[in-house]
């Protein structure tokens, strides 16, 4: 029976078999419908991709300001869409190590002060244009430029010359850096044509689709490019369409009845109720994601390092991971990078829940009075709830937290990098430096806690340059203690990625960088039916 069953399985993965016909079968040989859909899935997923349909993905975190530059992408559903219709240089796999796009190959210097990366043939974007060198040079001067304001400004600093020649882009840096070719992973830097200089906002790249409709905040809909160059490997479906539901009890019922086949950001508190959906698996997998509520170090009260470490120690971080994260998760340590970073100091202490040192740094800052926190439930899952907690917990070091729940719709533009103290998410950078440069850098456009040292940025610089792995473990670990004892981030928690996939979808694999496997679900993913 077992055979049989398996060879139908085979013929339904290939379409030869209608799925309705398979599970008849199966049934008439008194196998369960919900084995007779695993067994399904299993073929599918062995068979390859299948080409066609409509990929439904509901989605937290887009809002009716939400633009197609990709310099201004700062949320999920802008982030994930980008990825359906632009391609980066280069991509960071499953295991860390960089995957070709459009580049081909790439190489440095011996001082790693300068990097070549060759073009790849053959490319068009949506426009027709073929793709050149002198696209990728105006698409890192557009993000790098000194009136830039772009996400992946602060990760730019250190170019000095930009350069095409032939199929060759040329970047020539002020001091030597070795993370250079990860860097420009960042999700920000999609090639456009002419850099995006004439409009950024057109939406023109070379991924495997175009875009359909774009309704800001509602929904966004990708139709496949017929010249795309790589159509072997990406953009299965017909049709992508990634429908906004920042609500978590409507992306539940979405997943449920079937209306879409992928959900991001599964709160805990309804992973035991998807579970138990007939046609529904949770995927989750640990990476470098994290909770943040960020303090302007440069605005009162905050100014005050005192304050700040009162915070910090007046957070029950067991508490968020446990009734938060429902255990999905590890407790933070106020340092934006986590175990999942080759550099990671393991012995820095971790600090713990401690109401008495709140209350002696709390009364050693000299401030008094209420301490509003903004947020929203579309900064993290459960970011209301967790403040909730903090407030509890601050409670009993006598600081009281005013907690301000914000709307969702324009969370991202109006508070976040705006409020003095505002509850914040981090999907986590490929290296220790791309982190600390987006976000802790004086100079960064996205430091949202302003933490400001020169002596932290010159760290920074002398990391890159360090070729000598323990030395710059080192030099890592002096940047973590400046960070945890002296900036404005309170980490309490880093989260897995947790998504819920229908059955009817083929090649989903997990990837520790970030959800619906780190944005690629949309173009690797098929539909097996």
């Amino acid at each position: 029976m077992q055979d049989e069953l398996n060879y139908l399985a085979q013929l339904a993965a290939r379409q030869r078999l209608s799925r309705r016909a398979f599970l008849g079968r199966a049934a008439a040989l008194g196998v369960a419908a919900s084995s007779a859909s695993m067994l399904l899935s299993n073929a599918a997923r062995a068979a390859g991709p299948i080409k066609g349909g409509t990929l439904r993905i509901g989605m937290v975190g887009g809002e009716s300001s939400d633009g197609l530059d990709p310099a201004a992408i700062n949320n999920q559903v802008k982030g994930v869409f980008a990825r359906c219709w632009g391609e980066k240089l280069l991509d960071v796999a499953e295991d860390g190590t960089l995957v070709p796009y459009l580049a081909t190959e790439y190489g440095a210097s011996p001082d790693a002060k300068v990097w070549t990366f060759k073009i790849r043939k053959g490319v068009t974007f949506h426009n027709g244009k073929e793709l050149e060198a002198e696209d990728v040079r105006a698409t890192i001067e557009r993000h790098a430029g000194e009136s830039s304001r772009s996400g992946a400004l602060g990760i730019l600093g250190g170019i000095d010359r930009l350069e095409a020649s032939g199929d060759e882009f040329i970047v020539t840096l002020k001091e030597p850096n070795a993370d250079l070719p990860y860097l420009l992973t960042d999700y920000h830097l999609i090639i456009q044509p002419n850099g995006g200089m004439d409009n950024p906002e057109a939406g023109i790249g070379t991924g495997p689709y175009n875009i359909g409709s774009h309704e800001p905040g509602v929904r966004e809909i990708a139709a496949r490019y017929e010249n795309y160059w790589a159509s072997d490997e990406r953009g299965h479906a017909e049709q992508v369409e990634i429908i906004v539901i920042n609500d978590t009890a409507a992306r539940f019922a979405a997943i449920q009845s079937g209306q879409v086949h992928l959900m991001n950001r599964v709160e805990p508190k309804v992973v035991d109720f998807i579970k138990r959906l007939p046609n529904v698996s949770i995927q989750n997998i640990t990476g470098s994601a994290h909770y943040t509520f960020a303090m302007q170090c440069i605005t009162p009260p905050f100014d005050d390092n005192d304050l700040r470490l009162a915070l910090k120690y007046a957070i029950d971080r067991e508490a968020i991971l446990e009734k938060i994260l429902g255990g999905y998760g590890t407790v933070g340590n106020d340092i934006p990078v986590n175990s999942a970073y080759a550099y990671f100091s393991e012995d820095i202490e971790q600090r713990v829940y401690d109401p008495d040192k709140a209350a002696f740094h709390f009364k050693k800052s000299g401030h008094d009075g209420p301490i509003a926190l903004q947020t929203s439930d579309v900064a993290f899952p459960g970011a209301v709830d967790a403040a909730l907690l903090f407030q509890q917990s601050a409670e009993q070091a006598g600081i009281k937290l005013d907690v301000q729940r914000m709307p969702g719709d324009g969370y991202w533009a109006e508070v976040w990098n705006t409020s003095p103290f505002s509850a914040s998410y981090w999907i986590g950078r490929p290296t220790q430096d791309q982190q600390y440069s987006t976000a802790y850098v004086s100079s960064a456009d996205w430091n949202e806690t302003r933490f400001r040292r020169p002596e932290f940025d010159a760290k920074v610089i002398a990391a890159r340059a360090e070729l000598d792995d323990v030395k710059r473990k080192a030099i890592y670990r002096d940047m973590a203690m400046m960070v945890r004892d002296e900036g404005g981030a309170i980490i309490p928690v880093f989260n897995d990625w947790v998504d819920a996939v229908s059955n009817k979808v083929g090649g989903f694999t997990p990837h520790p960088a970030g959800e619906l496997m780190y944005g690629r679900a949309p173009f690797k993913c098929w539909l097996q039916e």
